[in-house]
């Protein structure tokens, strides 16, 4: 043998030796390394967009570890039955904390989302953010498909309940997507197509209503997405220098930690909400695009793993966590680049903030939990 098959033969049993560690982990390769990859480029960008600030990368780097600690954890010990008997008490106890907030939260930036216990402050409604998903596949569990009307309007309590409290925190970004991974699932159980379209008048109307209950900076949002030169100082001036920034990136980009918006500070929320305009101004159209593919990539592999789930719970649990994380990413690129009104909802994965980055990766890890007990159990 020589070097060259020595050293082919040696990377492949490297290979091998790290698979058989993934699987015994619960972690699913492919996926796991996207996720990976997906991160790493989120702290190269944080660091950029922080004006390299050095505190704020390795809070980042803790919130990024206390994320994976929870992957993992679920991955390897949540099983499907326990996952089923953990929706109804995650739901329920989320909707305590919510009314806990309600009454005693924290209040900061005019909203009251937080609880302060402490040692940490941290957003109830992330844990909606799974436990309402769940609790509707959970409820679908031993159901026949499609779900009838009554099914359908038990699930609409089950996404209207906390999606209210949470409008009324104020966070409507947050309030629409719960509301989005509980559609999803609907959907996913196949709601008839008469019911959606159905559906429409109805949530036009709703959205009227809306109109005139939701708060004044709020509708301020939706008239300065439809133009933002009417307020280009006030309310304009995110989106509007969030587009200088992107659109001065063009194809290639000005250079890592070279974009004059983010480094000089003249665009807002540059570490959180609007790090996708930094991406677009440092690396241009290429890089957008590379993240986007990741994304892609990422979202396909999970519906992959969903579709292989061994019952109900665990396909409708899955495809709601893909799809979710496709409406995360979806919300905040358009809501940066202009073709969406600004909600306040961060780049999955690359934004700064840990709960956001805990949810997500416990998502995934639940994902990739239902996906390997389904081959130990089915083997």
């Amino acid at each position: 043998m020589n070097f060259e098959e020595f050293s082919q033969s040696r990377a492949r049993r490297t290979l091998t030796a790290g698979g058989r560690m993934l699987r015994a982990l619960g972690l699913d390769g492919p996926l796991t390394g996207l996720l990976a990859l997906i991160v790493c480029m989120g702290v190269i960008v944080v660091y950029s967009a922080s004006g390299q600030n050095v505190k704020m990368v390795e809070h980042h780097l803790a919130n990024i570890a206390i994320a994976i600690a929870t992957m993992l954890a679920l991955a390897r010990l949540a099983t499907p039955q326990y996952l089923r008997l953990l929706a109804p008490v995650a739901y329920a106890i989320g909707v305590v904390l919510l009314i806990v907030v309600a009454i005693t939260g924290h209040i900061g930036k005019g909203a009251q989302r937080w609880l302060d216990v402490g040692f940490m402050r941290f957003q109830p409604s992330e844990i909606m953010k799974l436990a309402v998903p769940m609790i509707c596949a959970w409820y679908m569990h031993e159901r026949p498909l499609p779900p009838t009307f009554r099914d359908l309007v038990i699930m609409g309590l089950l996404i209207a309940v906390p999606t209210t409290m949470i409008v009324m925190q104020p966070d409507l970004g947050t309030a629409l997507l719960i509301a989005a991974s509980g559609l999803i699932v609907m959907l996913l159980a196949g709601m008839s197509v008469i019911i959606i379209l159905a559906s429409i008048p109805i949530l036009g109307g709703a959205a009227w209503a809306g109109w005139h209950v939701i708060h004044e900076y709020q509708r301020q949002r939706i008239l300065t997405f439809l133009n933002p030169q009417n307020d280009p100082l006030g309310a304009g001036y995110h989106i509007i220098q969030s587009q200088i920034a992107i659109g001065s990136g063009g194809v290639f980009g000005k250079g890592y930690m070279n974009g004059s918006q983010a480094q000089l500070e003249f665009l807002p929320e540059r570490s959180t909400d609007f790090i996708f305009a930094v991406i677009g101004e440092e690396f241009g159209l290429l890089g957008q695009l590379l993240l986007i593919t990741l994304y892609g990539v990422v979202i396909a592999r999970a519906l992959y793993l969903a579709m292989q789930g061994q019952d109900t719970f665990a396909r409708l649990t899955g495809g709601s966590i893909a799809l979710s994380f496709f409406v995360y990413a979806f919300v905040n690129s358009g809501m940066v680049s202009g073709i969406l009104p600004v909600v306040g909802v961060p780049l999955p994965l690359i934004s700064y903030g840990g709960t956001s980055m805990v949810t997500l990766l416990a998502g995934f890890g639940i994902l990739m939990s239902l996906h390997s007990h389904r081959r130990l159990i089915g083997s």
